[in-house]
């Protein structure tokens, strides 16, 4: 069914890095949200009425919220997709993430005010009255939740969309609530014990964790988060397969939204290359970038001594302390200048985030054990972190 509605209206499906594919995709996944949970609310606000079960308004106006977001989403879609301007040099992606923190809080308010109705229900004895009715549009309600749960992700996947792979989560949940509520009126036609209202409260609480879910999805690339480590690894392997660059470090992504991304990174050459073909070479590697991932490249160039072999067995030296101290530390930018008295050891060391050790800590650590090798070594060592 997914693969027949995209099909159907979005025309060069599989061009994802085009902007105005992937906008059709949001626009498909929202239009579809909207329309479905609307139809849901509807059937459940008359299984509600006609059960005088507080678990099942519960569970419609937490469809009425999920169309709410469908529409923040579609918003946040077609405002993702404005061109940059003037004010906004690196385009609009980020309202994507924002749409969905706006969407997270509605549905959390939403938890919060059927839970406090839940509560109520439990103190007013209410009796709830069994509907064969109200149990078949609850568990087609289940069916439709399950396919919208399949359709986002796969969606959301595609796209890679933040918003999309959280309506699924929620869609999900939705099924889990859902059924909570199908037994809790199997429970009270069977046994006259009525847990409506816990079980309301039970569907408030899955509510507010899914739109609290939903914030944490969306804070998260807004604040920067680290970028995927397969992305990492291959833009390090194109790089490197460029003959004459020799090394690559303090690489960083940044993230305006899905398809507005700057990649920057320190590209190591030889020392003795000639600067115009050096200089060539890192404007060839820029483009090439540029084209295969649809986004920003800026290369800073780093000439490193690579032929001299006092220095390269000073940094192989240097390079197995600091992998003594812990695996996860490397270095690079490695230089040497000789003296009568001292040779200077001079390089940065990336220590990972979290470390056991401060960066005080392991600059000394490093340096006293070079010195212990050769009271020569004197270690001019910067920590950057990775």
């Amino acid at each position: 069914m997914t693969g027949i509605l995209v099909k159907l209206f979005i025309k060069d499906s599989e061009n994802i890095k085009d902007a105005s594919v992937r906008q059709k995709y949001g626009y498909l996944g929202s239009c579809t949200g909207i329309a479905l949970n609307v139809l849901l609310f509807l059937g459940k606000l008359i299984a509600g009425l006609i059960s005088g079960a507080i678990s099942v308004m519960a569970d419609a106006f937490n469809n009425l919220s999920d169309a709410g977001s469908s529409i923040m989403s579609l918003v946040g879609f077609k405002m993702a997709g404005k061109e940059a301007d003037e004010d906004h040099p690196f385009g609009h992606g980020r309202m994507e993430y924002i749409s969905g923190l706006v969407i997270s809080f509605i549905i959390m308010m939403m938890g919060l005010e059927l839970g406090k109705s839940s509560v109520s229900k439990i103190f007013a004895h209410e009796e709830m009255e069994f509907s064969l009715l109200t149990i078949v549009i609850l568990i087609c309600s289940v069916l439709v939740k399950l396919w919208m749960g399949c359709f986002n992700k796969k969606l959301g996947t595609k796209i890679n969309s933040t918003a999309m792979k959280a309506a699924a989560a929620d869609s999900i949940s939705d099924c889990v609530a859902t059924t909570a509520v199908i037994i809790a009126m199997l429970v009270s036609s069977l046994t006259g014990v009525n847990i409506d209202g816990y079980v309301g409260i039970l569907v408030a609480v899955f509510i507010f964790w899914s739109g609290f879910n939903t914030c944490k999805d969306s804070v998260t690339p807004l604040l920067g988060s680290k970028p995927e480590k397969e992305f990492v690894d291959e833009i390090v392997d194109t790089a490197m397969s460029y003959p004459n660059i020799i090394g690559v470090h303090d690489l960083l992504v940044h993230d305006y939204g899905v398809g507005n991304m700057v990649i920057s990174f320190h590209a190591e050459v030889p020392c003795q290359m000639d600067f115009m073909e050096a200089h060539e070479l890192i404007d060839a590697v820029e483009d090439d970038m540029k084209k295969k991932y649809k986004c920003a490249v800026s290369i800073h160039m780093d000439p490193v001594a690579n032929d001299d072999e006092e220095t390269n067995a000073a940094k192989e030296m240097t390079l197995g302390v600091v992998k003594a101290i812990d695996e996860r530390l490397s270095i690079h930018d490695f230089r040497m200048t000789k003296g009568e008295s001292r040779n200077n050891l001079i390089f940065d060391v990336v220590v990972p985030f979290g470390f056991r050790l401060s960066d005080k800590e392991v600059a000394e650590e490093i340096a006293d054990k070079l010195s212990e090798i050769d009271q020569k070594y004197f270690a001019v060592i910067s920590v950057d972190k990775g």
